[in-house]
């Protein structure tokens, strides 16, 4: 009979244990017993090289199957121990590179980049673009794919080589002791490939420096401070890989007629004392997508009072939640004369003396109620 143990038991599993559930019973009990946590410990090295045979054995649907039906017995002669220290750390090295996330030098990310930088750049909007939304043309100045070699660097009619050094991987892999480290490719430089004959436009790189317009729409109601994102438009990767995305930073100039509020604007309108003091029709400033100098008609009661606030609902920026316009503000500021003509000065002092009569038989009429 053998005298191991039986491998469920060494991961403390079931035998109907899933696959995911096997490999985190792997990854708790190999770290528990590794040798750099038990140093100098034999034991531990011993049950670490168990843990990981029966990983091996557990993990495969084969040698699972004639296990479960034979025993140790069936593996016998079918190579289901190690090989060696190498061969362990080789079969358990994607663990350990979750496990340590590369703290002990495991899991090197090395390879080829996924996609190229990200690149930023500011576009400056007026208030009636930001408020309705607006296309506009940015001119960018990045680098991006060589259309000589249409971004793979090498000459035309060649093309790269798969790294022999590190066979596509972009890593190479050396074991010290019992822990393995993992490094990047010195010949490819983590490219995993590398170019016998270089493209003479790029030399080599895949991407040169080019200016460029990107089209970029702005949605309406968008406001300074807030940033978009355009996939795709940023700087392209070497070799073909793809370019990253484009981040415009929005800024909106001032306007003189308007101060914005959120999606409210506000307006201030200069009254003449006589349209406050009777009552009258005056045109204020308005926000609309087709007309730069558009005005609205407001109407004033008699007796407008200055810093007197009208609100004009839907008169505002367009929400982005597709809720309307919010409303538009004006305030009245009331203009007193200063420079009189002798004339006037005779008609307001009449007006000012008709005033206090009136006012006079207001407070007497008051009081008798």
């Amino acid at each position: 009979m053998s005298s191991k143990r039986d491998y469920y038991e060494v991961l403390s599993v079931s035998r109907e244990a899933s696959c995911d559930e096997l490999r985190k019973a792997y990854r708790r009990e190999a770290l528990k017993h590794h040798p750099d946590r038990n140093n100098g410990n034999a034991a531990a090295e011993a049950k670490f090289k168990e843990i990981n045979e029966a990983y091996q054995v557990l993990s495969d649907d084969g040698k699972r199957r004639l296990y479960d039906q034979f025993g140790h017995a069936g593996l016998e002669g079918g190579g289901s121990g190690f090989e060696g220290v190498g061969d362990v750390f080789s079969h358990m090295q994607d663990l350990f590179a979750e496990m340590f996330s590369g703290s002990m030098g495991f899991g090197s990310s090395g390879g080829r980049p996924r996609r190229g930088a990200d690149l930023r750049v500011q576009a400056r909007l007026s208030l009636r673009e930001a408020a309705f939304g607006c296309k506009r043309e940015l001119g960018v100045r990045a680098p991006a794919a060589c259309t000589t070699c249409e971004g793979s660097g090498a000459k035309a009619g060649t093309k790269p080589e798969t790294c022999p050094q590190c066979r596509g991987t972009g890593n190479v892999s050396n074991t010290r002791g019992f822990v393995m480290f993992t490094s990047t490719c010195p010949r490819c430089r983590g490219a995993g490939r590398f170019i016998r004959d270089a493209c003479p436009s790029c030399a080599g790189e895949g991407v040169v420096e080019r200016a460029r317009k990107v089209t970029v729409s702005f949605p309406a109601g968008i406001d300074a401070g807030q940033r978009l994102r355009v996939p795709g438009q940023g700087v392209a990767g070497p070799h073909g890989v793809p370019a990253g995305d484009l981040y415009v930073e929005v800024d909106v100039e001032a306007d003189p007629r308007f101060e914005r509020d959120g999606f409210d604007i506000v307006t201030r309108v200069h009254v003449a004392f006589a349209d406050a003091a009777l009552g009258a029709e005056i045109s204020v400033p308005a926000l609309d997508a087709e007309e730069k100098e558009a005005t609205l008609p407001l109407v004033l009661s008699a007796g407008t009072q200055s810093g007197a606030v009208f609100t004009m609902k839907g008169r505002g920026i367009v929400r982005p939640d597709g809720r309307g316009r919010g409303s538009l503000i004006v305030v009245v500021q009331v203009d007193v004369p200063t420079a009189l003509t002798a004339r006037a000065r005779e008609l307001l002092a009449q007006l000012g003396e008709e005033l206090k009569g009136e006012v006079a038989t207001a407070r007497r009429a008051a009081n008798a109620k």
